[in-house]
């Protein structure tokens, strides 16, 4: 069974979504707010799977490409593109 994406733009006007409510499934409390999401949830699950897939290759991009089967400057291009995007992302503080 495949779990429903995670809505990250609006379908209406394609703005950034934010959560306005959590729930625990164990006692069933709810805590509503406006809080954005997490900077690498605005990514496509695709990257998001990328980026779990570098943690759990120890950071090694050699063990990474060997991994998925694509050649080392390809996995690299497509960290720096992440990286690129993530700090587009991310707000200036």
């Amino acid at each position: 069974m495949q779990l429903p994406k995670l809505p990250i733009a609006c379908p209406s006007c394609s703005g950034a979504l934010h959560v306005s409510q959590l729930s625990c499934p164990s006692c069933s409390t709810q805590v509503s707010g406006n809080y954005p999401l997490p900077v690498l949830l605005n990514l496509p699950a695709d990257e998001q799977a990328f980026i779990l897939q570098f943690v759990l290759s120890g950071g090694s991009l050699k063990e990474m490409a060997s991994q998925i089967g694509i050649s080392y400057p390809t996995v690299r291009n497509r960290l720096d593109d992440l990286i690129e995007k993530i700090k587009r992302l991310t707000p200036e503080e």
